[in-house]
Parts: structure tokens; C-alpha cells; sequence
């Protein structure tokens, strides 16, 4: 069996290398020429770990093009993978899908042999029924049944750990037009993955509703936690990761993304949240806890920003460590990383920041116009300042008091949300956010 793979960005240039990675020949498609010239040259267009490492181990099996029939007709199943942004009412465009969806079907008029699509972005519930649907039975002048098979199959993945999550996933979700395409789908996933997950298959509007449920779930979790640890805050001998530790073990809650540090952020969690809120007040339904999750989560900059005002005298300087909103990406789409370093420059306090990879973006650019400075070595970052916030848990950044030392400036101040810092007793002050004994050393 062969597969195409529309959309080569930095969930579809992973999903096309994890197919050949299966044994599958796979034909990747983009509108981009320079991204299909650097697959065909076996170089992936885009940065994630262990990617490279995939295209060099499977090159005889992948290519791409910008020709949309060649991927068609090469193909058994074609896999929808491209960008739905959030619209003003916080609901998702479909215009990139719904455009890949007509331009397969204007091809499968011209192919006579059974074709699955399958939708993997993130869509809204009831799109894939009615606009989608509509738009796949119109451009190829067939219904879906028989002979044309539709699914909606999202991922559950996270940049940084694509590959490892496209191929050991908790769940393979299959929303089926009918039995036929559920069942190639699942045969093309088990194939695909290395763990035993199980297969919910339903119709489109669960699965789609079931997808930003997860994802809301998730930011739920990470809010709770962090409400947890500001109140560890201010309790003598309270421990954020001792009680989450404990309370985890309890199989009704669980340990995973029961973490109190900084506040969530991405291309995901925040909009998968406002998109939640936004339908249910669309259906009239209370969609309280998913706002007082959102508003948590904002909260997390100004309880952040206060610690750094007690421990840190005013107007000193302090190095930012950490702009990508988790490690192992160059993303720091909706990094609370920028909203910190905005507020504490507002407070007074200079700022310089640092980051191993995160790309240049316009939040980067503005605090620049503001006099704030940005080295790509850590190490140039904290040399110079007075105190040391780590915003993201970069391994890097888990010998810092060794790095201090050798430096000569262990009496900075460090303040250290994610609790990574090994060797504290070589600083004079580490602030750990979530315990109430908040000076170590």
C-alpha cells in the first residue's frame, strides 16, 4: 500500500518520514517548491528531533511534488496534514483543509480505484460531515461509500517529540464515513505504530469533539497543578512536587502533566482551549472550567513576575532562559517566556534573554526595539546578570550552578519554576516556585 502525505511542515514532513519508517513508499505533497526540493534531496524542510535521522535511514522509500494528481494517483490513501489557524470567534479555519480536500477530489474524477482521505489537522466539531464531506463528494463527483472512503484520525503529538508520539500513541482515534474506511485506516495504523494503543472508531463528530476534549483535559491538568503550586507558595513546608507525586498515584487523576511550573503555551493547548470555550457557549452550554483554566494559566505571568519583584531588587538586570514554550522546538508560539519579560521590563527590571534554538519572531523583535538584549549562548546571558529565571526546562540548563561557578557568580539569583537545577549548594539563593521554603543554599 502507498500513501501521500499533504502538508510538509512540522507535523507532516514527520508523518511522511514515520510511514516510511513502516515500510510504506510514501509521496509527499506541498505547495512550497523549496520543501519538496529538500525532501527529494533527503533533507528535511523542517527542524525536529530525530527527523534527519529518518530520512537517511528510508530515502529509497519517500519522495514529494507539487503536483497533486501524481500524489493522487500513486496513492491509496491520501493523509490531510496542513494549518487550521484560529479565526476571530476562536474557531478553526478550515480553508487550508478544505482547498487540499478539493484539489484530491478534482483528481480522483480522472482515478477509477477505491481512495481513502483521511483529515489529521485539528478541525471543529462538525466540520468534517458537512464541509468537508461536501466539498471531497462534489470536487470528485462521487459519494463517499463505496468507492471513495473518508476519516477524520487526529494526532496527539507535541513538537519536540513528534516521532516518538506519532509512533507510540495512547489512542488511535478514527472518525469513519463507514466500516470500509475505518478498517483501512486501522490496518494502516497498526502498521504504523510500535505500542499496543487502543482503536476508538465513531462517527466524525465524536472523534472531533473527542480531540480538543483531550487537549483541553490536558491544560487542565497543567492549570490545576499550578494552582496547587501558589499555594505551596505560601504554605510553611509545602512542596508542589510532593503533593502532585502523591495525588498522581491515584489512577483517577494520574502523574502525566500534573506538573507545577510555568504556564502552558504552543500552537495547541491555549487555542484547543478558547476553541472548547467558544463552542460551548455556541451551544449554550457552561464552559466555566475550561475559562478558569485559560485564566489560570494567564495568572502564571503575574505570579511569576511577582517572585522575581521579591527576590530581585529593582532595576536589576535578569537573564530570561528559555523563549521556545517547551523544550527540544524552535516554537514559541503563545511562550509565556515574551508576557514575563514584558511585565518585568514594565516593572523596571532589565532583561536579557536566551534561548538554544527558538526561532526569530516578532515578540523576539519588539523587546529588542526595547533595549532588550538576546544572546543564543546561555552562558554569554547569565555572565551579566543579577539574577536568573528559567522559563523553559532545557537539559542545557540543568548543570547552570556548575556554569555560575565557574563563572564566578554564585550569588546570583536563581529562579527556578521547573525545579531542575542540579547542585544547588554551590548558589548562595535558588527560588523554587511551588515550595514554600524558597531559599536554598
Amino acid at each position: 500500500m502507498k500513501l501521500s502525505v499533504f502538508g510538509l511542515g512540522k507535523l507532516g514532513c514527520p508523518m511522511l518520514a514515520v510511514f516510511a519508517e513502516s515500510g510504506y513508499h510514501v509521496v509527499g505533497y506541498d505547495i512550497d517548491p523549496a520543501s519538496v526540493e529538500a525532501v527529494n534531496n533527503g533533507k528535511p524542510p523542517v527542524d525536529e528531533p530525530g527527523l534527519q535521522e529518518l530520512f537517511e535511514r528510508n530515502r529509497e522509500r519517500f519522495s514529494a511534488t507539487t503536483d497533486v494528481q501524481e500524489a493522487v494517483f500513486q496513492t491509496h490513501a491520501s493523509f490531510i496534514i496542513v494549518p487550521t489557524p484560529s479565526g476571530d470567534d476562536a474557531f478553526f479555519l478550515n480553508d487550508f483543509v478544505v482547498k487540499a480536500v478539493a484539489q484530491i477530489g478534482k483528481a480522483l474524477k480522472l482515478k477509477s480505484e477505491y481512495h481513502l482521505v483521511v483529515v489529521t489537522s485539528t478541525v471543529m466539531p462538525g466540520s468534517t460531515e458537512v464541509v468537508i464531506k461536501n466539498t471531497l463528494e462534489k470536487a470528485s463527483g462521487r459519494e463517499v461509500g463505496m468507492n471513495l472512503g473518508l476519516c477524520y484520525s487526529p494526532e496527539f503529538i507535541a513538537l519536540g517529540t513528534v516521532i516518538h508520539d506519532m509512533q507510540y500513541p495512547d489512542i488511535i482515534l478514527v472518525g469513519q464515513s463507514d466500516e470500509k474506511a475505518g478498517d483501512m485506516l486501522e490496518k494502516i495504523m497498526t502498521k504504523v505504530v510500535k505500542s499496543k494503543p487502543e482503536c476508538h472508531r465513531m462517527n466524525f463528530v465524536c472523534a472531533e469533539l473527542a480531540k480538543i476534549s483531550v487537549n483541553t483535559f490536558v491544560t487542565t491538568k497543567i492549570s490545576y497543578a499550578n494552582m496547587i503550586a501558589a499555594m505551596c507558595d505560601g504554605l510553611p513546608g509545602a512542596d508542589v512536587n510532593v503533593v502532585t507525586s502523591a495525588i498522581g498515584c491515584d489512577t483517577r487523576i494520574g502523574r502525566k502533566c500534573l506538573k507545577g511550573a510555568t504556564g502552558y503555551g504552543g500552537p495547541c493547548f491555549p487555542r484547543d482551549n478558547k476553541a472548547f470555550s467558544s463552542l460551548g457557549r455556541k451551544l449554550g452550554v457552561g464552559v466555566q472550567l475550561a475559562e478558569a483554566t485559560d485564566a489560570i494559566n494567564t495568572n502564571q505571568v503575574q505570579r511569576i513576575a511577582a517572585l522575581v519583584q521579591f527576590h530581585v531588587d529593582a532595576g536589576a538586570k535578569v537573564a530570561i532562559l528559555g523563549l521556545s514554550y517547551k523544550p527540544d522546538t524552535s516554537v514559541s508560539t503563545e511562550s509565556q517566556s515574551f508576557v514575563v519579560a514584558t511585565e518585568l521590563l514594565q516593572k523596571g527590571f532589565q532583561i536579557v534573554l536566551s534561548d538554544p534554538c527558538c526561532s526569530w519572531c516578532d515578540e523576539l523583535e519588539q523587546l529588542k526595539t526595547k533595549g532588550v538584549l538576546f544572546h543564543r549562548d546561555f552562558n554569554e546571558a547569565v555572565a551579566e546578570a543579577d539574577a536568573i529565571l528559567i522559563m523553559t526546562a532545557w537539559h542545557q540548563y540543568k548543570d547552570l550552578a556548575s556554569t555560575l561557578t565557574h563563572l564566578c557568580r554564585s550569588e546570583v539569583t536563581v529562579i527556578d519554576p521547573w525545579r531542575i537545577v542540579a547542585e544547588t549548594e554551590k548558589l548562595k539563593k535558588v527560588v523554587i516556585p511551588g515550595k514554600q521554603a524558597l531559599i536554598v543554599g
